[in-house]
């Protein structure tokens, strides 16, 4: 056993899976292929079921299952319509794993998942929500910093593991954002997590579904050109987008004003507003990851952009991660506490 199996001895086991790192869940990206070859490689893959009905979502499981007989869950959106049949088709099809996004999960929900006899991970982005929601009967929990990719929080990765990793200790905690290299996850392994989750890595993979436009984006981007969408009315919020910089992120900007105006002219009421700067970003992060409009499509990305330099299959991306893992536990002594005197 290595020493990066020690540490993340509770989160692999947790996961069902030879490496504790989860893949991301990518809309329009992690589906059945790229799942499948995660898993496969000895990685946890996420479908990212996003708007998809009942029966989109189950027959996405289907082809998976039919692709891999490893672990791998399933990423419900909280506010989604039909979320109490989703997490049915979860059960029927024997998913194992379900990762809730998108906001604080009902007691309905959670109480169905545990029925159907899934594991449950929920994202909390202070330590008060991940005492909450272990108290509410959450499994695991996911911290993600500000440096992932897609909708983002506001504070680093760096500072949310020094706040929750010492005050979680009933069950497992993986962490997000900004992980590009093993030694990255050496060293939040040292810290107390569990495991890792990566996406923006898996999203060039020889294996993702993204069209080759969007892959070669990713190639040539660095970490300072993946920046946070901005907000500019208060009565139109916006959770932050982190992509690529590109005609789309001006565009963006453009459609809030253009909200905004026909807002005060009273053409359309405010949650249509708000609804309309919301599905602003699904239909711009199609055009970018299926049909491979990077100059207008939203290019998600986090800013560990810089260091996918080329496509590469996702068992060598996790045989690099972990190889660079251990070098780095063996070759880095933990810090020594100095005893006072």
């Amino acid at each position: 056993m290595t020493r990066l199996d020690q540490l993340t001895t509770r989160g692999r086991s947790f996961l069902g899976t030879r490496h504790a790192i989860m893949a991301g869940a990518m809309t329009w990206v992690s589906d059945a292929g790229l799942v499948s070859a995660i898993s496969n490689a000895g990685g946890f893959g996420v479908i990212a079921c996003g708007s998809m009905t009942p029966a989109m979502l189950e027959a996405e499981i289907a082809k998976t299952q039919s692709l891999t007989d490893k672990p791998f869950g399933v990423n419900l959106i909280t506010l989604h319509p039909q979320m109490m049949e989703l997490i049915a088709v979860c059960a029927q099809r024997n998913v194992s794993h379900v990762v809730l996004a998108g906001g604080l999960p009902s007691g309905a929900a959670i109480e169905a998942i545990k029925a159907g006899g899934m594991k449950l991970m929920c994202f909390a982005p202070t330590a008060a929500l991940a005492k909450k929601l272990v108290r509410s009967g959450v499994d695991a929990i996911i911290i993600e910093g500000s440096e992932a990719g897609g909708h983002v929080g506001p504070v680093s990765l760096s500072v949310l593991a020094q706040e929750i990793l010492p005050v979680i200790d009933e069950v497992p905690v993986f962490v997000a954002g900004g992980i590009g290299r093993g030694t990255a996850i050496a060293l939040w392994a040292r810290m107390g997590a569990s495991g890792v989750q990566l996406g923006t890595r898996f999203a060039a993979a020889l294996e993702s579904s993204a069209h080759p436009n969007f892959k070669r984006a990713f190639f040539r981007a660095s970490a300072r050109d993946a920046v946070a969408s901005v907000q500019l009315d208060p009565r139109l919020p916006v959770i932050p987008v982190r992509a690529l910089k590109n005609a789309g992120t001006e565009a963006f900007v453009e459609k809030q004003r253009e909200v905004a105006a026909r807002l005060d002219r009273g053409e359309v009421d405010l949650g249509e507003a708000q609804l309309e700067i919301e599905h602003y970003w699904a239909g711009a992060l199609r055009r970018a990851v299926v049909d491979g409009d990077v100059e207008n499509g939203s290019l998600m990305a986090g800013q560990s952009v810089g260091m996918v330099k080329s496509e590469q299959s996702v068992a060598e991306i996790i045989a690099e991660l972990t190889r660079e893992a251990n070098e780095a536990l063996a070759t880095r002594a933990p810090p020594v506490a100095v005893a006072a005197a």
